[in-house]
């Protein structure tokens, strides 16, 4: 019976390596999400940046439709980026005499009002897909405004300044989202996990993560440090190959600075993840009126996202050793030498795009 379940054990994990292999390296560091970024450049004229995720030519089949006193100016843009597809365009959203080259969505309002408030604007074909669009508007007036559209209601009404309680909703979930999205991020949080074996230390390990990424994260977005991202995207790479070797040396018995002083390590590589979150935040932009707000909900979004990765892993071994007498002795090592595989691929990949 328990080499049934050895073997077993061996089938789901190569299954989920392969799996999380697959998935990692197109998807590290990132939620995939559509981006719609609309600029409002003289009195209701609009200029217009939607970003859909790519793989090499493969692009998702969704287009965004503004309301019907919205018109094309000009001609459409359209190139790839690394990992996505980029249209440019120009609108103007005049009165009841303008009639939309672009077409309305189903719940657009009538098209007696010029510009884009009390509007809406759909996502044609969102429904057929998992991802989500993050929208970001920036008015004349200096008014930013940013929601998340999802699948299962695919329009937004265009509002001016943002309330509060949109403001905490919309970042909070931007901010979970992006930590269970970055594989990285988590690879480098489960590599703690697996070092530090002492509750208390643990938690001391993750808050001066914590405390470490909350203070660049918030430099940089505010604008007081800036980084590169493609540097910090493989420092971080090269922290989770620095913590797959620290385990390595842990099951062989030697002593090691991340067993030593978890912590200090915890924070000094916190620190270039806060960057890489930065990064992240800063392709959604903050809403002037509530940029305090806007942040704190971002970072506390993400420690949401932390804790509940964290959870899920301390769940599953407490219900592995609950339920079974099975030892997996070969598990910490393969799952070290993946992480380190896996890191290394990042590592030069990213340095090769400098």
């Amino acid at each position: 019976m328990n080499s049934l379940i050895m073997r077993f054990s061996k089938l789901i994990f190569l299954c989920f390596s392969v799996c999380l292999f697959h998935s990692s390296v197109t998807l590290a560091h990132e939620s995939r999400p559509a981006y719609l970024e609309i600029n409002e450049s003289q009195a209701d004229v609009f200029d217009i940046t939607w970003r859909r995720p790519a793989r090499g030519e493969m692009v998702l089949s969704m287009q965004p439709v503004f309301p019907k006193n919205c018109v094309v100016q000009g001609s459409i843009a359209n190139y790839f980026s690394p990992g996505a597809h980029v249209s440019r365009w120009t609108l103007k959203c005049k009165g009841a005499e303008a009639r939309g080259q672009t077409g309305s969505g189903p719940e657009s309002v009538p098209d007696s009002e010029a510009g884009l408030v009390g509007h809406t604007i759909y996502i044609q074909g969102l429904t057929q897909t998992i991802t989500d669009v993050l929208v970001r508007i920036q008015f004349l007036d200096g008014i930013t405004t940013t929601q998340i559209i999802k699948p299962n209601d695919a329009k937004l009404t265009v509002q001016g300044a943002p309330d509060s309680w949109q403001v905490i909703t919309d970042y909070l979930i931007l901010g979970v989202e992006h930590i269970l999205g970055g594989i990285d991020h988590l690879l480098f949080v489960l590599c703690l996990l697996l070092i530090v074996r002492n509750n208390w230390l643990l938690v001391k390990t993750i808050t001066a993560f914590t405390v470490a990424h909350s203070i660049t994260l918030a430099l940089a977005t505010l604008g007081f440090v800036n980084m590169p991202q493609a540097p910090v995207e493989a420092i971080i790479a090269l922290s989770i190959l620095f913590l797959a070797v620290e385990l390595i040396k842990q099951q062989q018995g030697k002593s090691n600075l991340a067993m030593r002083a978890p912590w200090i390590v915890a924070f000094v590589f916190g620190l270039l993840h806060g960057f890489g979150f930065a990064g992240a935040l800063s392709e959604v932009g903050l809403p002037q009126s509530d940029i305090p707000l806007a942040l704190l909900m971002f970072n506390l979004g993400v420690e949401v996202g932390q804790l509940m990765f964290i959870a899920v892993v301390i769940v599953a071994i407490l219900i592995w050793k609950r339920f079974t007498s099975v030892q997996l002795i070969w598990l910490p090592r393969t799952t070290a030498y993946g992480i380190g595989a896996l890191s290394s691929f990042w590592v030069i990949s990213r340095v090769a795009i400098f």
